[in-house]
């Protein structure tokens, strides 16, 4: 299976690609300027972040193996999402708990055999439904299963494959070439696997609903100024994200998920000074429980 750390990377790399797309749909009325370039990007970046969202909840699972723990995970993120969704109606934190309540929950208890499967379904009849929910719930069971089966591997194969549909597709436009891009840039950035966007990754509770007070604060009128906006926030967000982490074990929001989650005040310093990407023992149950990769 993948290391987990080019899971948090690839999570960053999402996250920079969401921020984007946030801040340009926000923009009244979005300018003839700059939408040709937004076409590559609108819609590639959800798809990869739904799908690391059933990769995570697998690995939850397989470390702690408590689904009440979990139901308790989801519960607490609805929490964050309703905050969220007041703030930034239409934003996926919330259905993201729903649907892993309703979704990924029922389906760990299904053979690992009919997961892939399911999923596959599940995202084409999102396909022809139009439905942005539909596909969600597809990806996070295409997530779990690809635990269930390996993990994500880089694979020029897959790379190649991806970009011959993003090129099939991309007149075709909606969700299929939306997912074919997807594909595209998650499996090309598995293989390149650069450790710039990993402290994002790590954090990406955090910058993701502090992007949204900056893109709401900023009021990006242009192209050009949806740019500079990007730009500097994921900038300072990575600075921070690193500077954190070289002190702290979670970030900020995902402490307190982590501690509401379990109930208790979770111990947050590092376990190893300095080393960020140390996983360490999780504090906040024996050690003899521990688990390789437990940092989903």
């Amino acid at each position: 299976m993948a290391r987990i750390r080019e899971l948090d990377s690839l999570r960053g790399f999402a996250v920079c690609g969401i921020m984007l797309v946030n801040t340009w749909q926000h923009v009244d009325p979005r300018p003839e300027e700059g939408a040709a370039f937004m076409a590559f990007a609108e819609g590639r970046f959800y798809p990869i972040f739904s799908f690391l969202f059933g990769v995570s909840f697998a690995l939850f699972l397989r470390s702690h193996d408590d689904r009440l723990i979990m139901l308790r995970r989801l519960a607490v993120l609805a929490l964050f999402g309703a905050g969220h969704w007041w703030l930034m109606p239409g934003e996926v934190l919330l259905p993201y708990a729903l649907l892993g309540v309703g979704v990924l929950l029922p389906a760990s208890y299904l053979p690992k055999w009919l997961n892939p499967m399911l999923g596959a379904a599940v995202v084409a009849w999102a396909v022809v439904q139009g439905s942005p929910w539909i596909l969600i719930g597809g990806l996070f069971l295409l997530g779990l299963a690809c635990v269930d089966h390996g993990g994500p591997k880089p694979s020029l194969t897959v790379f190649l494959i991806s970009v011959g549909a993003a090129v099939v597709f991309f007149p075709v436009g909606g969700f299929p070439s939306a997912l074919a891009g997807a594909a595209v840039y998650a499996s090309g950035f598995l293989l390149l696997s650069p450790r710039l966007f990993e402290p994002l990754g790590r954090m990406a509770l955090t910058n993701y609903v502090t992007s949204s007070f900056v893109i709401i604060a900023a009021g990006a009128e242009s192209f050009f100024s949806v740019v500079v906006v990007t730009v500097v926030t994921l900038v300072v967000q990575g600075w921070f994200s690193a500077w954190w982490l070289s002190r702290f074990r979670y970030g900020p929001l995902e402490w307190i998920w982590r501690c509401l989650t379990w109930m208790k005040a979770v111990p947050n310093g590092q376990t190893v000074a300095g080393d960020r990407s140390s996983a360490g023992a999780d504090p906040d149950r024996p050690r003899a429980e521990e688990e390789p990769g437990d940092r989903a």
